[in-house]
């Protein structure tokens, strides 16, 4: 709103300082300032209503150190992630732009589903919380929302490179020639980032029109399975991180970042014709959303950092993983996810081969036999005495390696 409002200062009276607010990394900054800001002087009230609540953890006894303590902190402190992020975008960013939208519908569906979790798990006195099919049927259909808005609206768009022999006529004729005159014009495209492959570029109708070529105008469903299989695995992953004080938000912070870096460049003519990558317009005012959305993240922590005086609850940890995954999904780094977003699949994979191991051997055995001491993966660096601060700064050390492994995938061919 406040871009608008100096939209129209500068256009009718020139006000000094209003062009400010047309420059992307003005209001980047203005973003992460206010989120910090909101999420640090109003998180205090919030947990202190939470507190007034009685929305207090409820803690089994797993044997961890420190765990029975922890009981009685308050959860659903995702809702401090929330309005600490949407209240600097819905006044700083362009609220028309489709990608805008999208993470702004995104963040209160998500947020909406793991809100009824929490509620049901504290207010009905429902240990379980919301039944585990109903989460991934509100997954499914974010993941359809997202994928069929990507592939049918009319702003998504993409520009490609002209063939280099066609470039390199351009240039010829005119060495001062601008990057924007070597892309073609903006066309739809089912087209992804995908790590160490040449041109670093995968067509999701690739995966039906080997068949037959005609199939190509049914890549859409393709897409869109894409969508909420992502969705699906992020946010999940990211609700199991979410175990021990200030692993989650800081883990994600650091993804967020780092997709933002994506936003930037890839929304960037300049930079996409520099590094050789997607140009896709008008994904740079993600970058806004990402600011805000870090901020918040690292506010957040302020309080959330060992010992915690407040949890995310499914209301936070839902959320951030279905903002990670759509993202990716807009700027096309999607299957960048394994890498990026490598401490959220280890903590998957943990409670998976655990599981699957377990009724295994007790199927076979008789009796049920364990890989980890416990799962998700932290807690078994728990069980093996490692205090949850080294744990939560060792998986962060771990998640800065994999960001920058990420970036540099992109010129890995």
């Amino acid at each position: 709103m406040l871009y608008y409002l100096f939209e129209y200062l500068e256009e009718q009276f020139q006000i000094p300082g209003a062009s400010l607010f047309g420059f992307l990394t003005f209001r980047a900054a203005i973003a992460i300032i206010l989120s910090l800001l909101i999420s640090t002087i109003f998180g205090k009230r919030i947990i202190r209503f939470l507190q007034k609540q009685q929305v207090g953890e409820t803690i089994r006894d797993l044997g961890l150190e420190g765990q029975v303590e922890k009981a009685g902190t308050p959860t659903m402190g995702g809702i401090i992630i929330i309005l600490a992020t949407l209240i600097p975008v819905l006044l700083l960013a362009k609220l028309e732009n489709i990608y805008i939208i999208l993470l702004i519908v995104t963040t209160l569906w998500m947020g909406t589903i793991g809100f009824i979790d929490d509620y049901i798990k504290k207010f009905r006195n429902n240990k379980e919380g919301l039944k585990g099919r109903f989460k991934v049927l509100g997954q499914v259909g974010l993941g359809i929302i997202v994928g069929a808005t990507m592939y049918f609206h009319e702003d998504v768009t993409m520009k490609e490179k002209l063939p280099q022999q066609q470039q390199n006529v351009l240039l010829a004729e005119n060495p001062n020639i601008s990057p924007s005159q070597l892309f073609e014009d903006e066309a739809k495209s089912t087209k992804t980032t995908i790590p160490f492959v040449k041109g670093n570029e995968f067509d999701y109708a690739d995966l039906i029109t080997w068949i037959n070529p005609g199939l190509s105008k049914y890549a859409w469903i393709i897409f869109i399975l894409a969508s909420i299989f992502i969705i699906t695995a992020v946010s999940n992953g990211a609700n199991l991180t979410d175990g021990i004080d200030g692993l989650a938000a800081g883990t994600s912070a650091i993804i967020v970042l780092t997709l933002g870096i994506f936003a930037w460049v890839s929304g960037n003519i300049i930079f996409s014709d520099y590094l050789d990558i997607m140009y896709i317009p008008r994904v740079e005012e993600i970058t806004i959303y990402i600011a805000a959305f870090v901020g918040a993240l690292i506010g957040f922590l302020w309080y959330n950092a060992y010992p915690a005086q407040v949890f995310m609850g499914d209301t936070g940890s839902l959320t951030i993983g279905g903002i990670i995954a759509v993202i990716a999904i807009a700027v096309r780094k999607e299957w960048l996810i394994p890498v990026l977003c490598g401490v959220f699949l280890a903590e998957n994979l943990s409670v998976m081969m655990q599981v699957s191991y377990f009724k295994y051997t007790r199927k076979k055995y008789g009796e049920g036999r364990r890989i980890f001491k416990m799962s998700p993966l932290h807690h078994h660096y728990q069980k093996s005495g490692y205090h949850e601060s080294k744990i939560v700064t060792r998986f962060w050390i771990v998640g800065i390696l994999l960001a920058i492994i990420t970036i540099v995938t992109l010129k890995i061919r």
